[in-house]
């Protein structure tokens, strides 16, 4: 069975998707990508325990603290993406990589096609893909809006400037 529930964060709603052992899924309403490939999926509208241990984490993420790493993730993609959301895993808090320092870790010629996969993250948060800046730092690129991205950077103790 697949479970679902909302999470309310302060940069709005998240919507959290979970079998009995994994977290599968956390979205910001409306953002791209919003529950990609569980269209199809009848999602039963309840908790289970990986979506309270989730909402959990959420709350002290939310709270200010840096909460502990969780072993309760399982994004669906290539091997490719998984491989660069792993990267994205290990960057903490407070910190940043580019496109570019990511897909050199991978050794990848291609920045484009981290960011690509960056962008289906299907985590977002637990899968810090926020973390991950364009080249010279620049902001760019949030499937849930830049808005949201540089909260969630600026929460995290960096200090982001819009570009209008």
């Amino acid at each position: 069975m697949i479970c679902k529930q909302t999470y309310q964060s302060p940069l709005g709603s998240i919507s959290l998707i979970a079998d009995d052992r994994t977290l599968l899924g956390a979205w910001f309403f409306g953002q791209k990508y919003y529950e990609k490939g569980f269209e199809e999926i009848d999602l039963v509208l309840k908790a289970n325990s990986v979506l309270e241990q989730a909402k959990v984490w959420l709350d002290t993420y939310f709270a200010g603290q840096n909460p502990s790493a969780v072993d309760f993730l399982a994004p669906q993609g290539t091997a490719f993406q998984k491989r660069v959301w792993q990267v994205l895993v290990a960057i903490p808090a407070g910190s940043t990589l580019t496109y570019g320092q990511i897909a050199k870790k991978l050794n990848c010629r291609s920045a484009q096609a981290v960011g690509s996969a960056v962008g289906k993250n299907p985590i977002s948060i637990f899968i810090p893909c926020h973390r991950v800046l364009g080249s010279q730092g620049k902001l760019t690129g949030y499937a849930g809006g830049l808005d949201k991205k540089a909260w969630l950077l600026e929460h995290e103790g960096l200090t982001i400037t819009l570009k209008k």
